[in-house]
């Protein structure tokens, strides 16, 4: 049996269907919408955030793939350095731009750091599109030519031995160089004490003239130093020896199994981004890094090209989320 609405609630309905014809077609009209702004993309300059000072490594591999990446969109892409609380303001403003491939966002491990250490506004996975890893590269793990070690086994030895125990630089509370060495003293089993730095360059010269007895340092500043025989590198912390030096063992090797830090890059976009325009990105992206001028330029600096699809890059974020919470709270790291 059949029941016949009333003018009441006849006019309900047809209210009702209105409002979901409107919000159909609104949709519809997104879509289309995106379609055509990802077939035409882009038309305009591509500003890419970096989220520390001129200058530094994420700089550097900023301009690098800036550069390449613009000649192949046809667009310039323009860098904007927005430094501040480890990366975390730089990045913030990067996750809410608008998500049509105009803003993107240079992150390396502080990335996946800094939601232990700051109250960030945005939530690590959700709130971005990822494109895909840039680069990636080790820590070395450097002492002075004066400390009487000549491997890593030496250096935790003498670690467990001496007196007052061993210290060591970072290049400031909370970055990758302070927990990468808090995670090796756990996998190793030893105490150290901790000297932090403002920056890679002072805890480099200190650790060179024997005020700290080891810095784990990003490949680059250290290899000036190692190569002129003013600093003694004893492991590097890749899975595998890095093409640049292949006679420094890594920390597996040389002792310390299951130990591995990563030195990565990568870009991301806001959440929303179009898939046409990810998938763009990415492709080009990988083009730029195979370029041999770019892997020999990365070379260089003991890095390689991290070409891949976007899903890496997510994966190792997750992953990284989880280890640095762990060694944040094991250690009650804090920052000011």
């Amino acid at each position: 049996m059949t029941y016949p609405l009333t003018p009441r609630a006849g006019s309900a309905f047809k209210a009702f269907r209105r409002t979901l014809l409107s919000a159909l077609l609104g949709t519809l009209a997104a879509t289309s919408w995106q379609a055509a702004q990802a077939a035409d993309y882009p038309t305009k300059p591509i500003k890419l955030i970096v989220p520390f000072a001129p200058g530094g490594g994420n700089d550097a591999i900023a301009r690098t793939l800036g550069r390449r990446l613009g000649d192949a969109l046809g667009q310039p892409v323009v860098i904007e350095n927005r430094a501040g609380a480890g990366g975390k303001l730089g990045v913030e403003a990067g996750v809410k731009a608008d998500p049509d491939g105009y803003t993107l966002t240079l992150i390396s491990n502080s990335y996946s750091v800094n939601p232990s250490l700051y109250p960030i506004k945005f939530d690590p996975i959700k709130d971005i599109t990822p494109i895909g890893m840039i680069a990636r590269g080790p820590l070395l793990i450097a002492v002075p030519t004066t400390l009487p070690v000549n491997s890593l086994a030496d250096l935790i030895q003498l670690a467990k031995t001496r007196k007052g125990g061993l210290t060591y630089a970072s290049s400031g509370q909370g970055g990758i160089s302070h927990l990468a060495t808090e995670l090796f003293q756990r996998t190793a089993g030893i105490e150290m004490t901790h000297v932090p730095y403002r920056g890679t360059a002072p805890a480099l010269t200190d650790t060179v003239a024997g005020q700290t007895d080891l810095f784990f340092s990003t490949a680059g500043a250290a290899f000036p130093y190692m190569k002129s025989g003013r600093l003694k590198v004893v492991a590097e912390t890749l899975p595998k020896r890095i093409q640049a030096e292949p006679s420094i063992p890594t920390v597996a090797e040389a002792g310390v199994p299951g130990y591995e830090v990563i030195v990565w890059y990568g870009l991301i976009a806001p959440k929303g981004l179009p898939a046409d325009i990810q998938q763009r990105l990415n492709k080009e992206m990988n083009v730029a890094l195979a370029l041999p001028e770019t892997v020999e330029q990365l070379k260089a600096n003991g890095e390689e090209p991290a070409i891949g699809k976007p899903e890496q890059l997510m994966a190792q974020i997750q992953k990284e989320l989880a280890v640095w919470k762990r060694v944040v709270t094991d250690a009650k790291i804090q920052v000011e």
